[in-house]
């Protein structure tokens, strides 16, 4: 059965503050998806699902004997895999060590790890970002929560498995595993659910990362770490004015982690989670931003090369090895979206996500809202940078746009009365925002032109 995702009209903002908070709520699976929405993704606040959450998830029974991770069973179902392994005693740059091993091999050296109690003459050993549901899709392990299910990111690369990718992950490893200090990749929210065992989670909330950087811009490694004592490379660590929360996430527990939270966890117990991050409506004027500011990282750090025919483009090739999107990905990304919210508005083709959920009216017309004006301010950068026609050969950008605009102007013309539907006087168009398409021709404003 299909479950709709809806919001409140008065929920259609993306106005979204970013609270400064020490604290973290534990949510009962019971809250309303609309309740989620406004209280933890428009306030971009982290909070923890109570373990009732994940109790019918097939790996819960199958990977989990009582506590402890049920090594033949993994064995059994993934042994013959090669799986990625961080070498958590292993500095590289700000990161740790990583290598491949066979699954089989992996799970041998971590029953001998717990056997001989924990040794410090041994590896510290933690199997990270393994693409175990794209490389098993058939197989039963768990299901999206509706909290989680306005997912744009893994339904960009659902629908396109040319591209061999997803931000779907398995984590498993020893106690005392751990992650240096980090944000998560493009500024993206993420949920992690603990199938065995328990991790301890130090959050900061945006901003509050600034008092571990030392005098170079450089985040900390390992924010325990005595070195911040050292007032001379880290002269803006204040303890007594840092705010963060320090927590024990459970089994059976789902953490919600914000845009920008940078945090750093620790895996108490020998432990397996699961992990998604993934952008909505909500956040994905924080990726663009991200995103900006690493392509004018790299536009300063090779500047001495401007002089170069190919220097843009260039550009843009290095963005997507070091932060794994440029332009043209992130476009591409909007444009899927917008086009399956604008099919589901006009045409009433159900926008479904993982198999499971559609989304509702209020819910699309909100997200059509934070692609029109991400996409201003990215046509608005393309320009500043002379890059527009490098992106969008064709005037894609400008396209879309107008296609969203002359849909608000649909929406305020008819008042949507099929639809039932009260327009919210802050989704209708800004008219200023038009200059930005005078260069089109009239005959692209009409409105056949908004699906095609």
């Amino acid at each position: 059965m299909v479950q709709e995702l809806e919001i409140q009209s008065g929920r259609l903002t993306v106005n979204k503050k970013t609270a400064v908070v020490d604290w973290i709520d534990y949510v009962d699976p019971s809250i309303t998806y609309d309740e989620f929405f406004s209280k933890y993704l428009a306030e971009n606040k982290p909070c923890i699902f109570k373990s009732s959450i994940t109790e019918n998830w097939s790996c819960k029974r199958q990977w989990n004997l009582d506590g402890a991770p049920d090594f033949d069973v993994l064995d059994i179902s993934f042994g013959d895999c090669v799986v990625p392994i961080a070498d958590c005693k292993t500095r590289y740059y700000n990161s740790q060590s990583k290598d491949d091993m066979r699954m089989k091999d992996y799970l041998n050296y971590w029953m001998d790890y717990a056997k001989n109690n924990y040794p410090d003459s041994m590896p510290l050993l933690y199997l990270k970002d393994w693409h175990c549901q794209k490389l098993f899709p058939n197989a039963p392990m768990y299901t999206v929560s509706e909290y989680f299910a306005s997912d744009w990111l893994n339904e960009y690369y659902m629908a396109h498995p040319d591209l061999n990718d997803d931000y779907r992950f398995v984590y498993m490893g020893p106690k005392g595993t751990w992650t240096p200090l980090h944000a998560d990749i493009f500024g993206s929210y993420s949920w992690s659910a603990n199938i065995v065992g328990e991790k301890r989670w130090l959050l900061f909330p945006p901003g509050q990362e600034e008092f571990l950087r030392d005098i170079h811009g450089q985040l900390i490694y390992d924010a325990t770490s005595k070195e911040l004592e050292n007032y001379a490379v880290y002269k803006a660590y204040d303890k007594r004015a840092i705010k963060y929360i320090d927590v024990i996430q459970k089994e059976g527990e789902i953490i919600f982690v914000p845009s920008g939270w940078h945090h750093q966890v620790w895996n108490k117990k020998d432990t397996v989670s699961l992990n998604h991050n993934w952008i909505n409506g909500c956040n994905i004027m924080d990726v663009w931003h991200g995103l900006k500011k690493e392509l004018n990282s790299v536009m300063k750090e090779v500047s001495d090369c401007k002089e170069m025919s190919n220097w843009a483009e260039q550009c843009q090739l290095i963005l997507k090895s070091t932060y794994g999107m440029d332009y043209n990905l992130f476009f591409d990304l909007l444009k899927f979206i917008a086009k399956r919210r604008l099919s589901m508005v006009l045409e009433k083709q159900n926008v479904i996500t993982f198999n499971r959920y559609k989304l509702g009216l209020n819910h699309c017309i909100f997200d059509l809202h934070s692609i029109k004006l991400t996409l201003i301010d990215f046509i608005n950068d393309m320009e500043e940078k002379s890059i527009y026609y490098l992106i969008c050969e064709k005037q894609q950008a400008h396209k879309l746009l107008n296609k969203i605009l002359l849909f608000n102007q649909f929406l305020l013309a008819w008042q949507v009365p099929l639809l039932g539907y009260h327009v919210s006087q802050s989704l209708l168009i800004n008219y200023q925002q038009l200059t930005l398409l005078q260069r089109l021709d009239s005959t692209q404003r009409d409105f056949v032109s908004i699906i095609e």
